[in-house]
Parts: C-alpha cells; structure tokens; sequence
C-alpha cells in the first residue's frame, strides 16, 4: 500500500463517499453499516498508486490526484 498523509485519507473518504450506497458525508452510524463502509473503503484505498508529487486513484473512468495536504483534482 502507498503511504499517505491523513489529508489525502480524509480526500479518500470524501472520494469514497461520493460512490457508497448511502451517499453519506460521514460513514454510517450503525455498527453494522460502518463496518461495511469501513471494508469498503479500505478495499478502496488499496487501489490508490504513487503519483508525481501526490497519490493517485481511479474514480468514475478518470484519474484523481491527492496531493500531501488533500487537495484533490483530476
């Protein structure tokens, strides 16, 4: 797994959020759910690989760069 900096993780869980079932801005309450937001997203996170500068991941058919402070772009 590429390193990253809790910025670009949070720019993850806000990537993720955009496509999970719930459409949540925060993961789900329920223990049940959260668990399953939280295997998803870590399914998610795996897929992320090293950029120039910044990680990158595949979204919705294009790239997203996250740079070191979380600003995110395609």
């Amino acid at each position: 797994m590429t390193p990253t900096t809790r910025q670009q993780r949070e720019a993850l869980a806000r990537v993720f959020d955009r496509t999970y079932d719930d459409n949540a801005t925060q993961p789900p309450i329920h223990p049940v759910n959260r668990r399953r937001w939280l295997r998803g997203y870590r399914a998610f996170r795996k897929t992320v690989q090293p950029g120039s500068g910044c990680v990158m991941v595949q979204w919705s058919g294009m790239w997203l760069g996250i740079e070191p402070d979380g600003y995110t772009h395609s």
